[in-house]
């Protein structure tokens, strides 16, 4: 019979920690309680202790609840093979520690390896002399290897696996349907090499075509984390109950609002505006005051960073924060008082910022309200009661007007991108898909934002304190003689050597005027621009025609607004959660780490709405519908649904018999006989093919008889695509390219 420890009372935190160093298993507290014979209310007192110990740094916690030396590795955790030469190599999958992630050699029990480079693996660690090695437990599936796509069966009753990337062409033969079905939106596990590639089923995620299916597709696409783990739900329950505190600014008095989309999932910022004696404006924007909850090194904070924002689907959003902070405490719900950061404006008549200041305050919301009703009451047609009209929205109006004349005047660029939005059911099913209304009341919103994210960058810049800037670069040299030769092909003259501002972009839009190619014009200026992204570095905001700028406004949704806030808290004394010296350090690679998640979080958006047109358009198969050709290459021309998006093939083996050139300045498919041409921006009529809503991918074919509007006439021709070798069509030539 084993004899249980006898208590020696409750240990110090450093008998805890040589404890944790030395256990040979996973240590949490049932096992720290046992070592040392802890009952009743020792463990109670223990587990004081250990959240003690957690909080001041010196553990941290593991999955499964167990504990670990901060900076440290678990005794149980999930490895990444990063080298397989005489010995496996691995580090922590998910590393949270100072400096670079620590290498451990896996040990697998003396058989020959079988694992690859990045491999996934559960496995035990231990201490060896001045590091670690990692003992194999199991090797894990790689969920970046599944495929997401749906089973099919062919006429002789096999089962393939269709990818619903539309990047993705090929198909795999099932080698395990498990229990899913012909039709099932599934996970599988491809096996094998090629070309005996087969796939096995890993999770059956259902029908791909139920309404909300098409926003899980993309979370299991991209990987997007969308269920948190019961430790961050326990803290956000807990930071949400957190008193308000008596040194906050009291703003309650002031008729201050929120103006959103009615179909808002939160609330974040909020604006009061009131004129002043010398002609300009006091304003204030309200921000929800996300440090105050989510602090530094918290599991909170944690999982934001690894999530980086939220992403918004038509269905569902899938938060950067827990439904307790992003939904309810930190959204700022009318008549709730909510704990905020408040930026203090003085904004004189002609729109300039004269002034700034930041204060954590307490406000409550006179209303929230929906753009249209905001515009309505504006524009005299109700929406609001008269009261609020006149002490709220008129004011913020008033200040507004000011604000965009000083955008006026300064000349950002002005590229008019409509958003599409889908409009779905209580059941989640589509009831229309339409580009959105662009009001004044969104403009408005728009301008207050921008001139609060860029009091916050100048009020950092004054405290020469660290920045999380929102960079947008000025266009390369590359990207603008591509541009120069684009519009050659316009008649349009392009000078590289004149000093490019935003407003070099605006004249030349407002040159082209409505025509026919204004689209493609656009569309290629777009392309020139820089990716905007996130970094320390002070290079201004090219599209915004702004030197400082910086996300303060939304930090329910963006973990940059979260840095920007902590730096403001830190450097102007105002309070707890501050910016931790090891962050601001760190800046360079947090910024390139939220600006990957939010091109990853914009392209999961895009593609589901993709998904969603495709739905739509799915009951107008084999209609004519009006297109614009978005994209030409070699092999043919890419073609959007005008008002609704959604990019289609029409391969250019289909586009008749004669030979078409490819030329590549101006982007067209030109026809050798008859001139025939084909280039982005052009509209025309399109067939739908098909619509596939679980790849988001449209095929188009020509009308009957015709091949297509060029930019003056329409030809009927019998269509026979010329083929060459191996079933590849024949009918392409290239212009522009030499062979090298």
């Amino acid at each position: 019979m084993t004899r249980k420890p006898v208590s020696t009372g409750l240990p110090s935190p450093k008998q805890i920690l040589e404890f944790i160093e030395k256990s040979g298993q996973p240590a949490g507290k049932r096992e720290i309680a046992r070592a040392f014979g802890l009952q009743g209310n020792e463990k109670i007192a223990l587990k004081a202790l250990l959240k003690d110990m957690a909080d001041e740094g010196l553990i941290d916690s593991a999955p499964g609840r167990a504990f670990h030396k901060a900076g440290g590795i678990p005794r149980v955790t999930v490895l990444r093979i990063v080298a397989v030469e005489e010995q496996a190599v691995a580090v922590p999958d998910n590393w949270q520690g100072e400096g670079p992630p620590p290498k451990l050699r896996v040990i697998e029990k003396g058989r020959r390896s079988a694992l690859a480079l990045n491999d996934r693996i559960l496995a035990r660690t231990e201490e060896r002399g001045q590091g670690h090695v990692a003992h194999l437990m199991k090797k894990l599936q790689r969920s970046a290897d599944l495929i997401l796509g749906v089973v099919h069966e062919d006429e002789a009753g096999a089962k393939w696996l269709k990818p619903v990337d539309k990047r993705e062409r090929r198909q795999l033969p099932l080698s395990d349907l498990g229990d899913a079905e012909v039709g099932d939106l599934v996970l599988a596990e491809p096996s094998g090499r090629p070309p005996r590639v087969s796939a096995k089923i890993d999770a059956v995620l259902g029908d791909p075509f139920a309404p909300r299916s098409f926003s899980l597709i993309a979370i299991h696409k991209h990987g997007l984390p969308h269920e948190f783990a019961a430790e961050v739900i326990e803290e956000a329950r807990e930071v949400s109950t957190t008193p308000l505190g008596s040194d906050r600014e009291d703003l309650r008095h002031l008729p201050i609002v929120a103006i959103d989309p009615a179909d808002a999932r939160d609330h974040d910022d909020a604006i009061w505006a009131s004129a002043r004696e010398d002609g300009g404006w006091d304003a204030i924007v309200a921000i929800a005051d996300v440090s105050f909850y989510v602090r530094p090194g918290s599991a909170l904070d944690r999982e934001a960073r690894r999530r980086g924002n939220s992403v918004y689907f038509p269905d569902r959003v899938v938060p950067m924060l827990p439904h307790e902070l992003s939904s309810d405490i930190c959204s700022l719900k009318e008549g709730a008082d909510r704990a905020a950061l408040a930026c203090h404006l003085h904004v004189g008549p002609d729109g300039a910022l004269k002034a700034h200041r930041f204060t954590r305050a307490v406000i409550r919301v006179a209303a929230n309200i929906a753009y249209e009703d905001a515009q309505r009451a504006i524009d005299g047609e109700g929406g609001v009661e008269p009261e609020l009209l006149a002490t709220a929205l008129k004011p913020l109006w008033d200040c507004w007007k000011a604000l965009y004349a000083a955008r006026q005047k300064r000349e950002p660029l002005e590229l008019d991108l409509p958003e599409r939005q889908v409009v779905l059911d209580e059941k989640g099913r589509i009831m229309s898909v339409a580009p959105r209304e662009r009001l004044d009341a969104h403009k408005l919103v728009e301008d207050y934002m921008i001139a609060a994210n860029v009091a916050a960058a100048k009020a950092l810049e004054a405290k020469k304190a660290p920045v999380m800037y929102r960079v947008h670069e000025t266009p390369g040299r590359e990207k603008l003689t591509a541009l120069k030769d684009y519009l050659a092909t316009f008649g349009m003259e392009f000078a590289l050597g004149q000093v490019i501002k935003p407003a070099t972009f605006n004249r030349i839009i407002a040159k082209v005027g409505e025509g026919d190619s204004l689209p493609e014009i656009t569309e290629q200026i777009l392309r020139t621009q820089t990716q905007a992204r996130y970094s320390p570095d002070p290079l201004g905001h090219f599209g915004l025609a702004l030197p400082s700028y910086a996300h303060f406004t939304s930090p329910i949704r963006r973990y940059a607004d979260l840095l920007v806030h902590r730096a403001l808290v830190s450097h102007y004394k105002l309070g707890d959660g501050g910016l931790p010296p090891e962050d601001a350090i760190r800046f360079t690679e947090i910024g390139e780490l939220i600006s990957m998640l939010e091109r990853r979080a914009m392209e999961a958006e895009r593609e589901t709405i993709d998904r969603y047109v495709a739905a739509y358009l799915s009951d107008h198969v084999g209609q004519l519908l009006d297109c614009r050709i978005s994209g030409v290459q070699p092999f043919g021309f890419f073609a959007t649904v005008e008002g609704l998006g959604g990019d289609g093939l029409i391969p250019a083996a289909d586009l008749g018999q004669e030979y078409f050139r490819y030329d590549e300045a101006s982007r067209q498919l030109i026809g050798d006989e008859t001139g025939e041409t084909y280039r982005v921006g052009q509209r025309l009529q399109l067939r739908l093919a098909e619509a596939n809503p679980a790849s988001g991918a449209l095929r188009f074919e020509l009308p009957e008889g015709s091949y297509g509007r060029g930019p003056t006439d329409r030809r009927d021709r019998v269509h026979k695509p010329v083929m060459g070798r191996r079933g590849r069509p024949a009918n392409i030539r290239h212009q522009g390219r030499k062979k090298r």
